[in-house]
């Protein structure tokens, strides 16, 4: 009976066999070891073929990039005489750019087609020289694409398939203006997917209005952690979340991590800190040079060092595989961001450890968290810098009336 069940379960998991794709799609995809499909795979995968525009939210690392990278593929193999872009995949970051066009690469790499990627931070002639040799799928961030539609190297009349990857932040302030320009340049008859791990009202009603009779996919809760990720959050003073992290050096195993920090300048601070006690690390961030950014993560990728420090930015929708610790240094103040940070580990069915750091500045963030997350995040105590978070701080002054607060010049601008 046992086995009659577990064979039943695995039935139930639809194979890429199934998809009847292409036999050079196929024949990439196989090479990658995919055998059956995510849920998200598995629902948007036929509408991405049937030309249906998609707006889709799923966990960090269950498989979008192929969810929308196979059946593209699959759809120009289908109509491959045009020449030009067809596809243009839209993405907020460099590193995640140079990550999609490395799985379109790996995918398609028994067909003919041609995917390059355009970033700001690069060697603009190059990817001019790259550009004018021909490309079918393009991947991109905003600025860099609208530096090269400006001055007419990046052509879009021929685009079918354009893809808004991490569609919150795309079509957060910072970008909004940046993806309509873009918009208004590709033909109307096009399709378009948006896809996300998570999606606030907002943000979703803004993203339906660049939609036609889109087919809506959502895999498992909004916002929900992956289960197998071991969350805990340790009440510390700002001053000692250094000691901390040292202490848990001492006492967690910790194969790889990656750590958040809220700015630019904390990441830097926190590398030199660790420098200090000859603990390597490397560090991605906005102020990072390209070059010195791809570097880095190389680095980490390949192991020869296993601490990582990034700010929210330079580390988005990153595929990192066997990350077994993430730390929020800082803890994010919007409680999304928290599941993007965290859900860099315990990916692909495997176990991962998130910990998180919380002053007293940040009591406010724990609860958006908690409150979107629809639990408790376990509070550990043992340890050496225990901040007492649960007692609420008495007024500086007892005596409104007859105490003022002393004059401060730096308030006189």
């Amino acid at each position: 009976m046992k086995l009659s069940l577990l064979f039943l379960e695995r039935r139930i998991k639809m194979l890429f066999t199934e998809l009847k794709l292409k036999r050079k799609l196929m024949q990439g995809i196989k090479e990658t070891g995919y055998v059956n499909l995510t849920p998200i795979q598995e629902k948007a995968i036929p509408h991405i073929i049937n030309n249906k525009d998609v707006l889709a939210c799923a966990q960090t690392g269950t498989g979008k990039t192929a969810a929308f990278a196979v059946p593209i593929i699959e759809s120009l193999l289908n109509n491959s005489d045009n020449k030009g872009i067809k596809a243009l995949i839209i993405t907020p970051t460099r590193e995640l750019a140079m990550q999609i066009r490395d799985n379109f690469r790996m995918y398609g790499k028994y067909t003919n087609l041609k995917t390059s990627v355009v970033v700001g931070g690069a060697n603009v002639k190059s990817q001019i020289k790259v550009l004018k040799e021909g490309v079918d799928i393009l991947v991109a961030t905003p600025g860099r694409l609208l530096d090269l539609m400006s001055q007419r190297v990046v052509k879009t009349h021929s685009i079918k398939t354009v893809v808004l990857d991490e569609a919150d932040t795309m079509l957060d302030m910072g970008f909004i203006n940046d993806v309509k320009k873009i918009l208004a340049k590709i033909p109307s008859e096009h399709q378009t997917l948006l896809f996300s791990a998570t999606m606030p009202t907002e943000i979703r009603k803004l993203g339906e209005e660049l939609l036609k009779n889109h087919v809506s996919i959502q895999i498992d809760t909004i916002s929900s952690p992956a289960p197998l990720i071991d969350q805990s959050v340790y009440f510390v003073d700002k001053k000692n979340k250094f000691n901390l992290l040292l202490d848990l050096f001492k006492k967690q195993e910790i194969k790889s991590l990656l750590i958040f920090t809220r700015t630019k300048i904390g990441a830097d601070k926190l590398a030199r800190l660790l420098n200090n006690y000859k603990i390597p690390n490397e560090v991605i961030h906005g102020g990072k040079e390209q070059r010195k950014r791809t570097s880095a993560l190389r680095r980490f990728k390949t192991g020869k060092t296993n601490i990582l420090i990034a700010t929210d930015v330079a580390a988005h929708g990153l595929d990192i595989t066997g990350l077994s610790h993430v730390i929020n240094y800082d803890l994010p103040s919007q409680a999304e961001v928290y599941v993007h940070r965290i859900g860099r580990t315990g990916r692909a069915g495997e176990k991962g450890i998130a910990i998180s750091f919380c002053d007293n500045t940040q009591v406010n963030n724990l609860n958006s968290i908690e409150s979107l997350i629809k639990g408790k995040i376990r509070l550990e105590t043992n340890h050496d810098y225990h901040l007492d978070l649960t007692k609420k701080s008495k007024p500086k002054y007892k005596n409104f009336k007859n105490k003022k607060k002393p004059y401060n010049k730096k308030r006189v601008r």
